[in-house]
This record gives structure tokens, C-alpha cells and sequence, in this order.
């Protein structure tokens, strides 16, 4: 094999086209321009090597032979024989080298080409290997006191749980085979199958009954074997099965069920092809890719933030190190070298560039696509009872899915009648026990639409907020609606022990966890408030690297606090262990603003204890200390304060025997008094036996340090594996934050946090609690609304109903990365590619390295024509943790709230009529209306009696800014704002569209 074919398969696997009959994700993208990338790669490349050697060869050439001409001219005309110049005999010989060695010099050109892109590519990620010399690395360093470096420190972290749920591969003939997760059978509530092991099987047949939007029943059969669209489609579910069972196995049996299928006996023929190995002979193509499928992916686990500046600043570094050696330059042979390979240098960069260019499109797209604000696919509310109009009592009643929501989640205690008598309705129970909360996602739109339209106010009325999701891309997508709002951000990540289910490229753990912590951190700093606080508790594996990766992110560590952690009595059946057991861990503490203080941390001792009096004087010996106090003046020892304060303690005093004492107030009275109003007083007396006292202050509590070990880290209301402790979470929120500040938690977990902003302080927190786990439905979810409904709970029922708050949350699921390359698709008009073929060869080339994938992606994620039936909008979505996805209708209407930051105050839906409007206040204060419609039910014309109906004039001063979608007629409006040098003039009207897509794609401060 040349040196080029092995670029040219190298480039392919970088490239990701080196396996052409995969067919989703980044695969399915690129390969379906594989034909053109491989032209290049493979024929297009080879030539422009030839060509650039050659007219770099041809331009020095030129130039030497210009110089040799001058030189022979110049001997001649002094009288001297050029024969024997050793500068004409030098210029000669360099013609005669540049005439030969282009071959040498392409091999050379592809052998860097080879070796510089190997040596950065790492299993699907660009990495930082810069070699110094030999194995000496060199890392970027920019005069910091102290940095921290790890390996993917320039990258983000994208792995999220993506396996090859939505695998697909293409025949020979183009007909592509589909293999389809369904609704995985996973474990619930966090609970391991002790007894059994999960494996991918073929499913049974299976009839679904669903519900629309519009919450009418259909019913869907899934088959294992069946063609749909032109594909073949191959359901698979991923089961509990006894422990040993072989996914091996599995496989084989599932092959011979696809293959003895008729439908597959019919058309399919080719899945029975053989694909031999050494142990498999009789391995057949339908085998091989069941065997990928199962095994699963890793890959996708980085993007790296600025690939294209990233290797063209190494490349120059590789070419002056590894190529032209410049340590050597005071060596004139070696000088002679570099200027003697000169055109293989301008070859190998020029070309290396172009393949920069290409790597960069390529990274810069899947960055596009990963900072691209999700969409929320579905939004859901809680409400208890007491904030619900009693007109929708008899809906609620007449739901027996609510009732045995209620029921399972222990809030009936066993009162199995109600449920049965939901169609009837139970009316009054609801009135006698207004903490039960309501679920809208239980009920069909129309009950979600009617609560909504009883609400005002509706952002401010809400306790919480659920994020289902990616934490990254939930805190991306709110990065407009909170932005400096949030009071106190606590997290309790991975520890990164190897066992945590942490999820880690190989080699990489420390790096992965960290760049992963990085990038979140960022853009949880800009949500926090100037005030706030941010809270990480974490492992030993990590405390240090912790400390070091947020001193970075944050402008101060205020902390590192240790806090009890339960130990285990395992080791005691040993004589010997590996290490001791880990009995705490440490919290992290650090500041948005290195300016602010924080409060004292005092612990409440319950009962409040009197002030005292204790002798002013003390044993250790300090002269300046020692000064006549009351006639005293000791001769050893000191006093415990300095003159100045002592004295003005002592007319304190007086001041307070003289004047306040006289009006029946306590000493500890005027203490409390003076402290309330800002002034702390300080007392010093001689008592009856000729002693000097200081007054001790009375005390409601203990002020803490950074040792925390009074308090547990963990908790026991769920049985989630890491669950944190209640009375720890209260000391975190009640320390720094006050009634009505929001608390944010994107490691979620059991949601403990959540818990305690609603239950363990002494007046409540709004939280924001973001979490991907399959547990968001089963503990997360669930607690919040028993904690609602009870504070005190045993064996899962509630004890204490009298107990119940009013409350109401939030729930969002946002689309995940894997949703958004699932929905990609590149689309070249004809029209595009008739211009395309009448481009220079050149031009071609530029689309293809520099703007294909942007330019032919567009529309395929979100068209202007999806905005002319906003409420219809689909995406394929997954829907649960193991990848199954389905294609589901997504909120447009909140997903452009949280766009443009929209605190919303009031929501209208009117889908029969085909309109929803949206009223509340911009992040800069401006009242606003979104008006959204379906176009093909409120036209022109019908948006015109719309908004005289509803009374809603976008030409007068209601509003400051009025949105809506669509071509319309209404009369744009100027606001006109005096400005130094002039006026500007604001478009009052705008369109959804445009704003949409910008703020969609915007990746400022990301």
C-alpha cells in the first residue's frame, strides 16, 4: 500500500466515511456524500500534491535560474571565468536538484500528512499531543501563576447515553435496513436487576393504544419484521433476561428468525450474504450488523471548540519542528536542507490546510448542531388542588388516572373505591384535601389549556421548575430566562470512582470528567446572581482537580468544607485493606464575585441561651495589652480587648444603667434592640467584687466552620443510591439565600434539593432541578409531589396530609443531541446543483471543504414552513434512557419563551380556533405579546378581526413588542428613542421566524 492510500484510509476514518453502510447520525450526513468526499480524498488530493510540487518546483526554478543568469552576467562582465565561482557551481547544482526527487517529495508530502493527523486524532476526537521533542509534550501556557491542563481542556464533553438505538445500513442497492429500539423495558425507580441481565431480542408482536394531541385514542401494531417507507424495519426491545444469557446467542437466533421471514424470503435477499470471519465462515451480512448493533457505540464522546485554529497553529509548530528543524539552522548543511525541501514545506502546508479546512467544517457543524438551543418537546404541570378552578373538580374526578397516580404514590391510603368510582366522580374528596396535585400530563390538552387560562401571573406562581434532559443543554436553553437570577446553585456530580456509571472514553476518565464538569460550569456561572453562591460536593478522587477546574470558572473559592459520610463495616472482616475507608466528603464553596461576603453560619441551639458576664482579664501575657481600666491596672497578663474598644464598652454600659435600665429593659433587651437595628454593642463592668467583666451576648445558636461532620451527607426518603441528606441541603440554601431566591441543582439525581427548598427551611425557595435519568419519572418527579402533600411519610404513605402546601411546578423535556442528529438531513435542490456543475473545479472543491454541510443542512431542522402550523411541528424524539425514539409534536410555542427569555404572565390557548397568545416581560423589561396562529385557519384577514376581537391594537402602548408568526398586513410601528447624535428607531412588530432561528443558533457566551 502507498503512502497515500494509507492517508486516504486514515482521512476516511477521520472523516467517519470509512464504514459507508451505516446510515444515522454523523454517518448518515456524510456519507450521504460519501461519492464526493472519496473523489477527493482519493483522486482529487494525489493530483493537487503533483500540481502544487510542481509549480513550486517551477517558481523556484524560475528564480534560481534568474539569479544563476545575473551571477554569469556579472562574472563576465569583471573579467571572471563563472566556471569557476563555487556560487555559480551552487546555483547549478540547485537546478539540478530541483529538476529531480518530485516522487520522493510526494511520498514525503503524504508520510507528514500522515503522521500529523495521526498523531491528534484519537478514536473519533481531535486531542492536544504536541511534541516538543521525542516524547516531551508541550502544553499551551500563557504566564499563569498556576494552570490546570488536561487533555480535552479546548473540547465539550457530548456523551449522553447514545447507543446504536436508531442503527441503519444500506444494501448494495441503495434500500436501506433499519434497526428500531422500542420503549425499552428498563429498570425503574434506580433499582438494579439483581437476577437478571438486560440483552436486545427481537420483539413479540404488539398492538399499542395511543393517544393524540388531542387526546383521542388510536391504536399501533409493531411487528419484528416489516417494510414501511421503502425500508425494512427490525423492532428489537432491550429486556431482562435470566443471568448467562448470551447476547451472542441472542443474535444468532435473532438472524434466523429476520432471515426465514417472508417478507425478508421475498426481497431481502442480500441480508443472507456471507460476511466470512476465521471463527464464523457462515457469518452472514444480516449477522455482522446485528453483532454491531448489539455491542453498542462509544464514539461522540468530544467536539472540539475550535478545531480549524486548534490544528493549523499545531501544524505550523509540526512543520518548524519535525520538518524544517529549525534547532539545527546553525548547521549550514541543515540550513541547506530546509531550503532545498522548501517547495515540499509550501506543498505539505498548502495541502494540509485544505484538509484543515475540511476537518473544521466538519467539527464546526457537530458544534453547531451540539450548541443549538434544544427544543422542548413537551411541557407538563403539577398544581395542587387549592389553585384549581373547582369548574375543573369534575374533570379531575372523572380521571382514574390521576386517582391511581394518587394511589400508587401513597396519598390515598388503600381507598381503592375512588379510584373506582372515578367515572362517577368524588368531588368532595378533592375539596377536603387540597394538596393533591393535579398532573396535567394525565389529562388531555384541553384540561392542560383550561388551568393555564386560570392562571395570571404564571412564571411568578410557580414554586419550581423540572428540566428532563441533557444538563448541558438545559442550562443552555435557559441561559435568556435566568440569566443572573439564580441565588445559590448546589451540585453533587459523578465522584468519578470508575464504578459510578460515569461514562469515559478509554484513558481519558480523569480528562472526560473534568471537561465535562468545565463546560457546564460556564454556563452555570452566567445564570448565577452577583451574590451567589456555587456549591459542589464531591469525592476524594476529584476534590483536588474540583478546586483547581472552579478556581478557574469562578472569580473565588470561598470554602472546601467537610462534611460526614455513612461509613461502610466491610473492612472490618479484613486484616488488611487497601486503604482506609473514605468516611467524608468535601463541598466546594466559591463566589460569582470575589467582593461579596457571606453571612455567618450559625447552628441553632433551639432554645436561646441569657447573656452572661465572664472576667475581662487574661493569663497570657501581652504589654501593649495592659492599660488602667476602672482604676485597674494589671501588672501580668492582659486585658481581652484593646484600650479603645474596652472604653467605649464601659461608657456603654453606663449609658445603658444611666438611661435604659431606669425603663424596665433587660441588659439582653437592649442587646437584642441595638442588633436588629444594625448596631452590635459590646459592655464592660466592675462588679461588686472589684472585677472587670465583659458581657457575653445571648445566643440562639453556634457559629460553624468548614467542618461539617456534626451533619450526614446522606438521606433515606427515597431508595436512590447517592440521595443527600435534608438536614445538609438546609444548611447549604438556609445559609446564603432567603425566601422566594431560586436554588438550582442540575445534577438532580433523587431531587433531595427540590425536597428541601419546598420542606426543610423556614420559608420556601423556587429550584430549578435538572436531571436525564430514567428516574426523572419514577423518584424525582414522584417525591416532589409527595413532599407537597405531606412532610411526613412511612413505608411510602403519607402520615401528615394536614401537612400539605400549596405548590405548584413545571415539567420540560428538551430534545436531546442524539434527537437533533437523528432529525438531520442534507437536501440539494436540483437548482443548486445545476449551479454547482457550472463552477470552476476549484470553486467545488471550496464548497465541498468549507460550506457544504451548513449550507445543505438548512430547512432540515427547522423550516419557515414548520412555523405555518407551529402546533403541529413533529420531531423523532427518544423516549427513554436506552435510546427507543418516536416522532412526536414539540412545544414551539415554549421553546421560543425560553428563547427570548419571556417571564410569562398570562397564556391563552385557543387551538380550535387556531390561535395562541402569550403575554409577559422581555429580560430588558418590555411588556410583550407572542401571537402565535395556524395559518391556514387565521389568515390575513382573520388575524385582523382577531385582534380587534381580543381588543389587542400592536399600534398602541400595551405592549413594547408584539411577535407573530407568519406574513401578515398589520402596520409596522417605530418607537422613536432620542439618542446621543440622533434618533434610533425600533421596530415595534416582529416576526417570530427570523428571532426564532437566531436565538436558536446563537452561541454567545457558550
Amino acid at each position: 500500500m502507498s503512502k497515500h492510500d494509507d492517508l486516504v484510509k486514515k482521512l476516511k476514518e477521520i472523516f467517519q466515511i470509512d464504514r459507508p453502510e451505516l446510515d444515522f447520525g454523523v454517518y448518515r450526513i456524510l456519507n450521504a456524500r460519501v461519492v464526493e468526499i472519496s473523489d477527493y480524498l482519493e483522486n482529487r488530493l494525489k493530483a493537487k500534491v503533483g500540481e502544487s510540487l510542481v509549480a513550486s518546483g517551477a517558481a523556484n526554478v524560475e528564480g534560481v535560474q534568474k539569479e544563476l543568469k545575473e551571477k554569469e552576467a556579472q562574472y563576465l562582465a569583471d573579467g571572471i571565468d563563472p566556471e569557476t565561482v563555487p556560487k555559480v557551481r551552487e546555483l547549478r547544482q540547485k537546478l539540478a536538484d530541483y529538476s529531480v526527487g518530485a516522487s520522493e517529495h510526494e511520498n514525503a508530502v503524504f508520510t507528514h500528512l500522515l503522521t500529523f493527523f495521526s498523531r491528534y486524532y484519537d478514536s473519533g476526537d481531535f486531542i492536544s499531543q504536541r511534541r516538543y521533542k521525542g516524547d516531551t509534550y508541550a502544553i499551551p501556557y500563557a504566564g499563569e501563576e498556576v494552570v490546570l491542563h488536561w487533555a480535552n481542556k479546548d473540547q465539550y464533553y457530548t456523551k449522553s447515553g447514545e447507543n446504536f438505538s436508531n442503527y441503519a445500513f444500506k444494501l448494495d442497492d441503495g434500500r436501506s435496513v433499519r434497526f428500531r429500539l422500542v420503549t425499552a423495558d428498563t429498570a425503574k425507580d434506580n433499582r438494579k436487576d439483581n437476577d437478571k441481565e438486560r440483552r436486545f431480542v427481537l420483539i413479540e408482536p404488539i398492538t399499542r393504544t395511543l393517544s393524540d394531541d388531542e387526546g383521542n385514542d388510536y391504536e399501533e401494531t409493531w411487528l419484528p419484521v416489516a417494510e414501511e417507507n421503502g425500508e425494512l424495519v427490525l423492532r428489537f426491545e432491550y429486556k431482562a433476561m435470566p443471568k448467562g444469557t448470551k447476547q451472542d446467542a441472542l443474535v444468532v437466533d435473532a438472524t434466523n428468525q429476520v432471515l426465514a421471514d417472508p417478507i425478508v424470503k421475498a426481497r431481502w435477499l442480500d441480508l443472507n450474504k456471507r460476511e466470512p470471519t476465521e471463527k464464523n465462515p457462515q457469518r452472514t451480512l444480516l449477522e455482522k450488523t446485528l453483532t454491531s448493533y448489539t455491542a453498542k457505540n462509544s464514539a461522540d464522546y468530544f467536539i472540539h471548540k475550535d478545531l480549524g485554529c486548534f490544528l493549523r497553529r499545531e501544524l505550523d509548530f509540526y512543520i518548524k519542528n519535525e520538518v524544517m528543524n529549525l534547532d539545527d539552522v546553525q548547521h549550514a548543511e541543515k540550513f541547506a536542507d530546509i531550503e532545498k525541501n522548501l517547495r515540499l514545506i509550501q506543498t505539505l502546508r498548502a495541502i494540509a490546510l485544505d484538509l484543515i479546512a475540511f476537518l473544521a467544517q466538519l467539527e464546526d457543524f457537530q458544534k453547531k448542531l451540539w450548541l443549538k438551543k434544544k427544543f422542548v418537546v413537551s411541557t407538563h404541570y403539577g398544581i395542587t388542588l387549592d389553585r384549581v378552578p373547582e369548574s375543573l373538580y369534575s374533570v379531575i374526578a372523572a380521571n382514574p388516572l390521576q386517582w391511581e397516580q394518587w394511589e400508587n404514590l401513597g396519598m390515598l391510603n388503600g381507598k381503592v373505591d375512588l379510584i373506582n368510582q372515578a367515572e362517577v366522580g368524588s368531588v368532595d374528596y378533592l375539596k377536603e384535601h387540597p394538596y393533591l396535585m393535579a398532573d396535567t400530563a394525565l389529562f388531555d390538552v384541553s384540561f392542560k389549556y383550561a388551568l393555564l387560562a386560570a392562571v395570571d401571573n404564571l412564571d411568578d406562581s410557580l414554586d419550581g421548575l423540572l428540566i428532563h434532559g441533557d444538563n448541558f443543554q438545559a442550562l443552555n436553553l435557559l441561559q435568556e430566562r435566568y440569566r443572573e437570577q439564580v441565588k445559590c446553585i448546589y451540585i453533587d456530580p459523578p465522584y468519578n470512582t470508575g464504578n459510578d456509571g460515569f461514562p469515559y472514553k478509554d484513558g481519558f476518565q480523569k480528562s472526560s470528567w473534568i471537561t465535562m464538569m468545565q463546560n457546564r460550569a460556564e454556563l452555570a456561572n452566567t445564570l448565577m446572581s452577583n451574590e451567589a453562591l456555587f456549591f459542589q460536593q464531591i469525592g476524594d478522587e476529584e476534590s483536588a482537580r474540583s478546586m483547581l477546574l472552579f478556581e478557574s470558572v469562578f472569580a473565588q473559592r470561598k470554602n472546601s468544607v467537610v462534611v460526614r459520610r455513612g461509613i461502610k463495616n466491610v473492612q472490618a472482616q479484613f486484616e488488611d485493606i487497601e486503604k482506609l475507608n473514605q468516611g467524608h466528603d468535601i463541598i466546594h464553596i466559591f463566589a460569582k464575585n470575589s467582593k461579596i461576603r457571606v453571612p455567618h453560619l450559625v447552628q441553632e441551639f433551639g432554645i436561646d441561651k441569657s447573656g452572661k458576664w465572664d472576667t475581662f482579664w487574661r493569663g497570657t501575657d501581652r504589654p501593649t495589652m495592659r492599660y488602667e481600666l476602672f482604676g485597674i491596672n494589671p501588672e501580668s497578663g492582659q486585658w481581652r480587648w484593646e484600650s479603645g474598644r474596652a472604653n467605649k464598652a464601659a461608657k456603654d454600659y453606663q449609658e445603658y444603667l444611666e438611661k435604659v435600665a431606669p425603663l424596665g429593659k433587660t441588659l439582653d433587651e437592649w442587646y437584642v434592640e441595638n442588633i436588629q437595628a444594625g448596631v452590635e454593642l459590646n459592655f464592660v463592668r466592675l462588679n461588686e467584687q472589684n472585677v472587670v467583666q465583659y458581657y457575653i451576648a445571648p445566643q440562639s445558636g453556634r457559629l460553624i466552620s468548614d467542618n461539617w461532620l456534626d451533619i450526614p451527607a446522606s438521606g433515606s426518603f427515597t431508595d436512590f443510591a447517592h440521595e443527600k441528606g435534608l438536614a445538609l441541603l438546609s444548611r447549604v440554601f438556609g445559609w446564603n439565600t432567603n425566601e422566594g431566591d431560586i436554588l438550582l441543582d442540575y445534577f438532580a439525581g433523587s431531587g433531595s434539593s427540590g425536597h428541601a427548598a419546598i420542606r426543610a427551611l423556614k420559608s420556601k425557595r423556587k429550584y430549578i432541578l435538572v436531571e436525564q435519568g430514567d428516574y426523572f419519572d419514577t423518584v424525582l418527579k414522584p417525591r416532589i409531589q409527595k413532599v407537597a402533600y405531606s412532610a411526613d411519610w412511612k413505608d411510602g404513605k403519607a402520615t401528615a396530609p394536614h401537612t400539605g402546601i400549596s405548590h405548584a411546578f413545571k415539567v420540560l423535556k428538551i430534545e436531546s443531541y442524539e434527537d437533533t442528529l437523528n432529525n438531520l438531513q442534507l437536501r440539494r435542490t436540483k437548482p443548486q446543483q445545476d449551479l454547482l456543475d457550472t463552477l470552476p473545479e476549484s470553486a467545488q472543491e471550496d464548497y465541498l471543504l468549507r460550506y457544504l454541510l451548513d449550507i445543505e443542512s438548512r430547512g432540515s431542522l427547522l423550516s419557515v414552513e414548520q412555523f405555518n402550523q407551529p402546533f403541529n411541528c413533529k420531531l423523532k424524539v427518544t423516549v427513554d434512557s436506552a435510546g427507543a425514539y418516536e416522532e412526536r409534536t414539540i412545544d414551539l410555542v415554549e421553546t421560543f419563551n425560553y428563547l427570548i427569555g419571556l417571564r410569562v404572565k398570562h397564556i391563552d390557548v385557543q387551538r380550535d380556533k387556531g390561535f395562541v397568545l402569550v403575554t409577559g416581560w422581555l429580560p430588558t423589561g418590555e411588556k410583550t405579546l407572542v401571537l402565535w396562529r395556524d395559518i391556514s385557519q387565521v389568515d390575513y384577514e382573520a388575524l385582523n378581526r382577531l385582534c380587534d376581537k381580543l381588543a389587542i391594537n400592536p399600534a398602541d402602548s400595551e405592549f413594547d413588542i408584539v411577535y407573530i408568526n407568519g406574513d401578515h398586513n398589520i402596520p409596522a410601528v417605530f418607537t422613536s428613542l432620542e439618542t446621543e447624535g440622533g434618533i434610533t428607531k425600533t421596530l415595534k412588530i416582529r416576526q417570530i421566524e427570523p428571532e426564532f432561528l437566531s436565538r436558536m443558533f446563537a452561541v454567545e457566551g457558550v
